[in-house]
């Protein structure tokens, strides 16, 4: 009879039979596999992919949480986010049968309502029936019937799948949550993937190592002869790139790390890594600002990187701002004077010596300590309440409390990968925007914060643009454009024609250019490549039309303002009280060159990061606030960073406080109060180090910041 692919060997020194199968088969239970290749390890391919999830690892499920954020509320006040307030409305009838059937009063807290109804209201009655009265369409009297009733939570999850609304969609995941997917666990792929293993390790687990567990665990493999044969080209590929990344100081890094997550130097680290294992020669590299994000330990392991990159016969061009860097340079190239307009020239060029000898060079000031950045006299008391975080234990932190003094300039710090982000981005801000701002944030875990009754707000000033369309800018965004257009409408000519403030918006019909809709710019799609914007013809660029353009004040048309300079609008509304202090604001730190009109797609994160903290300083201050941001310093040049930091100590000396993440030691030996976290990054991190003064973290000998920050003071 036909063996089917299956043999019997005998094996009579052991005295048992085997059985074989020339299928990928189980010869018990007879499940078989189709051939390994490699895209069954790829959870990009349909192949690999866990079917659940398409590969994800996580699936959009709607979240208690979100749809009941707050007990204390009734459900006639509003405890169903979905529904609002339903008095009126259809489900308002479904719900009070369904109080009447339990016995639930719909007046008193949703959390004092009996558990059998919460779950009825959130996920439905089940089989279950209930008598519904409704009025009757013909207006005699009411009728009622029987039948379940449906939940909020299975009615959000139902109308998300059946809709062809993208609105509708959008809505609904306002009450979503991304959960790791239950067939996979998160881990993207079939089972057919994960259950092929090398040394005890599938993939799911080989990729959940650090870059530096995994170089650890590759270099220390031992092979057998056969297994050295097949093995040996592909695991020199993979040990290179890993020694790679570990130089480039992401030794931290899992390797399944989601690329969403990496932040712009990390990732740009992450492509030096692959150029540096391609091994080419006779390339011209160009990277911008590749120290981002980098303590200075790391900082010195980069550098080496760029040297060997250099010594392969390489060119390697960085636009930088860290002194080490440089220092380490073999050419320098020096613009300025200033910004904008104030800029555009080669101020100096040479080496690093040559440079700091040049009179007209600021750069070459900071470099040879001609001007440098002082360390305060004395740190400022604040104004002694605390923010206590306890039991931050999200990503890489072990169980974490840290005291935030309010009052103060606080800097939280530690080598890449520490924790910062996780404690300060993900951690409290989220805390803090849900409690104070009723922002739809969802925090790590974490045992309590206290002090929050001491504040009132809570702003996390970032370098995001601060528009992503052509017709947002620093006017717009500041809000001088509102009193600017109040002025050109008071004045004579304005009235007599019946002008009224729309008039002078470039986003209203009626004064702006109809050709481009107030633009100043035509899109031009060019299907396969990036849009590409031209001049208006009509407008010239001007947004306006010609009747609106004829009001001037001045001499000046509202086109003409929006193309002035911050500092050349001071000049002209200098008697105007509200320009002028929101103009003042702009010039203080440090945007005088910017123009009102400029598009804000053209401006880089560090003027956007100014123009919000323009803003914020042109409020009326409560000084119960916390300012939060993440490595302000990024992109800016040593002029910038005293700039920045007397803007800070602003808001500071209002009574707010500040919390920066930072590397840079010159805002760190400024700072009031640091929290420095480590030892390492990643998995050997999350700890707090020291707490305290500069002056006091400078004498702990653990900390990585601490050993920098005692040369900066001393």
């Amino acid at each position: 009879p036909q063996a089917e692919g299956l043999v019997i060997v005998n094996i009579p020194e052991k005295e048992e039979d085997r059985l074989f199968s020339e299928h990928f088969a189980c010869h018990e239970c007879n499940i078989s596999l189709e051939e390994i290749e490699p895209r069954l390890f790829s959870f990009n391919s349909p192949y690999g992919a866990c079917p659940s999830c398409s590969g994800l690892g996580s699936n959009l499920v709607v979240d208690p949480e979100r749809v009941a954020p707050d007990h204390s509320l009734s459900v006639m006040e509003g405890a169903i986010r979905p529904w609002g307030v339903p008095r009126g409305h259809w489900y308002y009838a479904q719900v009070v049968n369904v109080a009447d059937h339990y016995g639930a009063d719909l007046t008193k807290p949703f959390g004092e309502l009996p558990k059998d109804f919460q779950h009825v209201v959130l996920y439905g009655s089940g089989r279950t029936s209930i008598n519904f009265k409704y009025t009757r369409s013909d207006g005699k009297g009411t009728g009622h019937y029987r039948g379940t009733f449906e939940g909020v939570i299975p009615n959000l999850e139902r109308r998300y799948k059946q809709t062809e609304s993208q609105d509708i969609r959008t809505w609904i995941e306002r009450f979503m949550r991304a959960m790791p997917c239950r067939a996979c666990n998160g881990a993207r792929l079939k089972p057919e993937a994960l259950a092929v293993t090398f040394r005890g390790m599938n993939i799911r687990e080989v990729t959940g190592l650090s870059v530096g567990e995994a170089f650890h665990h590759f270099s220390s493999l031992e092979l057998k002869e056969n297994e050295e044969i097949i093995a040996r080209q592909i695991l020199k590929e993979i040990r290179d790139r890993l020694r790679f990344m570990n130089n480039v100081g992401l030794d931290y890094l899992t390797l399944d790390r989601v690329t969403g997550t990496l932040s712009g130097g990390e990732a740009q680290r992450i492509r030096l890594a692959t150029q540096i294992g391609s091994q080419l020669v006779g390339v011209l590299y160009i990277l911008d600002e590749p120290s981002i994000g980098l303590h200075h330990r790391d900082n010195n392991r980069l550098l080496e990187t760029l040297l060997t990159l250099r010594d392969l016969g390489n060119t390697v061009v960085v636009v930088e701002h860290d002194k080490d860097t440089m220092l380490n340079a073999d050419h320098i190239v020096d613009l300025g004077p200033g910004a904008g307009v104030h800029g555009g020239q080669i101020v100096a060029a040479g080496n690093p010596k040559e440079i700091m000898a040049s009179p007209d060079s600021l750069t070459g000031h900071y470099l040879s300590g001609y001007r440098e950045i002082v360390v305060p006299k004395s740190r400022r008391a604040g104004n002694g309440q605390i923010l206590a975080v306890r039991g931050a234990a999200g990503n890489n932190l072990k169980d974490v409390s840290i005291d935030i003094p309010l009052g103060k300039f606080v800097c939280v710090t530690g080598v890449s990968g520490s924790g910062k982000s996780t404690l300060v981005n993900q951690t409290l801000y989220p805390a803090l925007a849900r409690k104070l701002m009723r922002a739809n944030e969802d925090p790590l875990p974490f045992r309590e914060i206290t002090g929050m009754e001491h504040l009132d707000k809570v702003i996390n000033i970032d370098q995001s643009p601060i528009g992503r369309t052509p017709r947002s800018n620093p006017a717009t965004y500041t809000g001088i454009f509102t009193p600017l257009r109040d002025l050109y409408t008071q004045l004579p000519e304005a009235k007599v024609r019946g002008y009224k403030a729309g008039r002078f918006s470039f986003n209203v019909k009626g004064g702006r250019c109809e050709r481009c809709e107030g633009a100043g710019i035509i899109k031009i799609e060019m299907h396969f490549l990036p849009d590409v914007y031209v001049p208006c013809e009509e407008c010239k660029g001007k947004r306006y039309n010609r009747e609106t353009l004829d009001i001037k004040f001045k001499g000046l048309s509202i086109a003409d303002v929006l193309d002035l300079t911050c500092e050349e609008a001071l000049d002209v509304f200098e008697n105007i009280p509200v320009l002028k202090r929101k103009l003042t604001t702009l010039r203080d730190v440090g945007l005088g060159y910017i123009h009102l009109g400029q598009q804000a797609t053209t401006l880089s994160g560090g003027e956007a990061q100014r123009i919000k903290l323009a803003g914020e300083l042109s409020r009326v201050s409560t000084g119960r606030t916390v300012y939060i941001l993440d490595e302000p310093t990024t992109g800016l040049h040593f002029a910038d960073v005293s700039m920045l930091l007397g803007v800070l100590a602003r808001l500071v000396d209002k009574g707010n406080t500040v919390v920066v993440i930072e590397h840079n030691m010159d805002v760190i030996k400024c700072a009031d109060h640091i929290i420095d976290l480590g030892p390492e990054g990643g998995s050997r991190g999350g700890m707090i180090l020291a707490q305290g003064t500069p002056e006091e973290v400078a004498r702990v000998q653990e900390s990585h910041t601490g050993q920098y920050l005692s040369n900066e003071l001393r």
